[in-house]
């Protein structure tokens, strides 16, 4: 496997916003480019797996909660340079949720568990972006019955 730490490729991610009424949920990063960030649970897409699964495979591993998915909001690039070396380079493909089940754990990938409401998502230690695919994501999920 190529290391994530300097790579000769770019990694492909997938993450879920998952919403419940007009809360969004929020997990705090222990490791990787993002950690200690609060961002939406995600991880890399396996060989053979859609995105799609991917984004749900992860959610549950991750926070043990489970949504159904509305549709793709989006995607991220994360580009992290070093000086002139890319340290970190993730596509990462957002899909909009909405929850089923679960109230979220924490563990091993994800320290802290909220759920906040999508017009307060102000003062908190975000990825880069997030509040922006949050409301494209929010608008997908109210368009989609």
């Amino acid at each position: 496997m190529t290391s994530r730490l300097y790579p000769t490729r770019p990694f492909v991610g997938a993450s879920i916003a998952v919403f419940r009424g007009d809360s969004v949920l929020l997990a705090r990063r222990t490791r990787g480019a993002g950690a200690g960030l609060l961002s939406l649970p995600g991880g890399l897409v396996e060989l053979g797996e859609s995105a799609e699964a991917a984004a749900l495979r992860e959610l549950n591993e991750e926070v043990a909660v489970s949504a159904r998915i509305a549709g793709l909001a989006g995607h991220t690039d994360v580009i992290d340079w070093n000086e002139n070396k890319v340290r970190h380079h993730y596509v990462v493909l957002t899909f909009a949720a909405r929850w089923t089940n679960g109230e979220g754990q924490t563990g091993p990938e994800a320290s802290e568990i909220l759920w906040r409401h999508i017009s307060d998502l102000g003062g908190l230690n975000l990825t880069n972006g997030l509040p922006d695919m949050v409301r494209k994501a929010y608008g997908l999920v109210r368009a989609t019955p």
